[in-house]
Parts: structure tokens; C-alpha cells; sequence
């Protein structure tokens, strides 16, 4: 496994970061402990959480799984870099008490000392903001984040679904205030089949020093070969990827990306990973795997090279939007 620094820190991240939305809703609780165990063996020691996985009635079970399984020990949690979210309502109908979501003060607060107690830990190495806040100010955002890191219950801050002007705003207030460095990570969604993020996310997070960790990094198994499990096995595509293949345009753009791949040999999903690995700025796409086979694939990802014929074959398939300001200004 490859490591790199997390942005401008001189934290030492794995290039796979291990994603764990599926432990509690698809994976139990015996199985997600196993997929862990398997992701330090093969060298991975990123883990990304959010305190709402776990959904509905069950939010912060995802948590609760993670925290017994650094409760065995064995330097579970010393090996790890551990990050968690913050933002979403936690109420199990959705009806959240006033100040119960978001990222007040109050919430940012109350939301770390009940992510610590679920997690069975005393710190969270990077805490991210999941998405933004539109109706607090940043000033007030630093303040109860300078706190914990005084109190040493978060050594960094990432953000997750934000835009550039915001990645800006965030880490130019963050500046004239002093104190904390301000966010040093963007997860954001990114893949070969969306690009967006090229335009103004990437760029943001490129010039003030933070590590892109794209989530969906298969655009929700659209990129795992979906046509020609189809064809093979008899397994058709579901959710999301079923909904976009039922696109006559995006499946005809999905068969080419397949028949590409099987010109050079390689398979979709651990081509789909290999890609992100060559984008600048990333530091690693966010793998969420349901079983042990899924993770061994993600993991010999980051041992496919992609040849310069095979990556300009990809940008036919799924151009890119351009630079900025150029992709939108003429």
C-alpha cells in the first residue's frame, strides 16, 4: 500500500480510504469487523465515518460497530486515521430538536462528545463538516472547533460536499483568525463518470492545500462493469446505476467504457479506482465495500498502472469539463 501526506499536513494517509456506510444497513456487525481487520492487514489506515450511517431508526450504528471493534484492541485504534461527519440530523423520524443538526456551535459540540462516546475513543483524527451550513458563519464554526482542539477531541478539520468559493471562504477566515490551519481535506463526489469537480472543487482544494477524497468512485456501481455482469451472470444493475443505464445515451456511453476495458485487459471497478489514483490533487478514493472480495479488489487497484493509450481512451468515453475558468467561460 502507498501513502501520502492528507493535504498540506504531515499526516501519512493510505491511497485507499476505507469507506463504511455499508456496516450496520448491508454489512453486520461480525462481517464489517472482518472487512476491517482485512483493510489493516492489506495496509490501509484511513477509515471515513459519519455519525448519521447507520440511516433512520439506526443513525450512529455505523459508529457503534467501528467503536467495538477498536474496543479488541491489538492497536486498532493507534493504527488508524479516523474520520467522522458532522451536519446531519441524528432524530430517528427526522424531526430534529432545534439545534440538533448543523453546524451551530451548540450542535458541533454536543456532536463530537456523542460521536467519541459511540466510536469508543478519546479523539477523532480528522472531523468533517458533511456539508454547509449556510446559516452559521465560519467565525463561529473556527471558535467551537479551536475548543476541541484545546481539548484534544479533533486534531484536523475536512469539509465534504462543498464548493470552491466555500473551501475559499472557509480557510481565508479560518487565516485572518489565526489559530486553527482550517480544512485540510474535500470529500467530494468524483469519478470518471462525473467530473464536475474539476472545474472549481479540485482547483480550491489544489490551492489552498487540501486532499481530495472522492466518494462514489464507481458512481453508485456504474463503473463495476454492471452490462456485462448482466450478460454474464444474469445480474442486473439496481438503484441508481439501473436508473441511468435505463438512459439510452449513458448506457451506450457505458458499453464503450466496458468494451475499452476488455480491449486492454483490465477490469471496470479497479480501472475506475486506478483512474481517481492518477487525478491531481487526490489523495485517495473512499472504497465502500460490502464484503471481503470487494475489498482484495479495491486493493489491487492500487497496483494497476494505466497505460497513456488506455487513459486518453478514457477521456473519449468520459471527457472532462476542461480547466476553469475556460470549461464555462468560452
Amino acid at each position: 500500500m502507498e501513502y501520502t501526506q492528507l493535504g498540506r499536513t504531515g499526516l501519512k494517509v493510505s491511497r485507499l480510504v476505507l469507506g463504511t456506510m455499508n456496516f450496520g444497513p448491508q454489512t453486520n456487525e461480525a462481517d464489517s469487523h472482518a472487512i476491517m481487520d482485512a483493510a489493516l492487514d492489506a495496509g490501509i489506515n484511513f477509515f471515513d465515518t459519519a455519525n448519521v450511517y447507520g440511516w433512520g431508526e439506526n443513525k450512529g450504528r455505523t459508529e457503534e460497530i467501528i467503536g467495538n471493534w477498536f474496543a479488541q484492541g491489538g492497536d486498532r485504534r493507534d493504527k488508524v486515521v479516523l474520520a467522522t461527519k458532522v451536519y446531519g440530523n441524528m432524530a430517528a423520524d427526522g424531526d430534529a430538536w432545534p439545534n440538533h443538526d448543523k453546524l451551530s456551535a451548540v450542535n458541533i459540540r454536543r456532536a463530537v462528545d456523542a460521536s467519541l462516546k459511540r466510536l469508543q475513543t478519546d479523539h477523532i483524527d480528522v472531523y468533517q463538516f458533511h456539508h454547509v451550513d449556510r446559516a452559521t458563519p465560519f467565525e463561529e464554526i473556527w471558535q467551537a472547533i479551536d475548543t476541541l482542539i484545546t481539548q484534544g477531541k479533533i486534531l484536523y478539520v475536512g469539509s465534504s460536499n462543498f464548493p470552491g468559493y466555500k473551501i475559499a471562504q472557509a480557510n481565508e477566515i479560518a487565516a485572518r483568525r489565526g489559530g486553527t490551519i482550517g480544512l485540510v481535506s474535500e470529500q467530494c463526489l468524483y469519478n470518471l463518470a462525473e467530473r464536475r469537480a474539476e472545474m472549481e472543487v479540485i482547483p480550491a482544494a489544489q490551492e489552498y492545500g487540501l486532499g481530495v477524497i472522492p466518494w462514489s468512485p464507481l458512481h453508485g456501481g456504474l463503473l463495476g462493469g454492471v452490462i456485462k455482469k448482466e450478460v454474464e451472470g444474469g445480474r442486473r444493475a439496481s438503484g441508481r446505476a439501473a436508473d441511468s443505464l435505463a438512459n439510452t445515451t449513458i448506457r451506450a456511453q457505458i458499453q464503450a467504457y466496458e468494451d475499452l476495458l476488455d480491449k486492454h485487459g483490465v477490469e471496470p471497478g479497479e480501472t475506475a479506482l486506478a483512474w481517481l489514483l492518477t487525478r491531481p490533487g487526490v489523495t485517495g478514493p473512499i472504497v465502500g465495500p460490502r464484503t471481503a472480495e470487494q475489498l482484495a479488489s479495491a486493493v489491487r487497484a492500487t497496483e494497476l498502472e494505466l497505460s497513456e493509450e488506455l487513459l486518453a481512451g478514457l477521456d473519449e468515453v468520459f471527457p472532462g469539463p476542461g480547466p476553469s475558468p475556460e470549461a464555462f467561460a468560452w
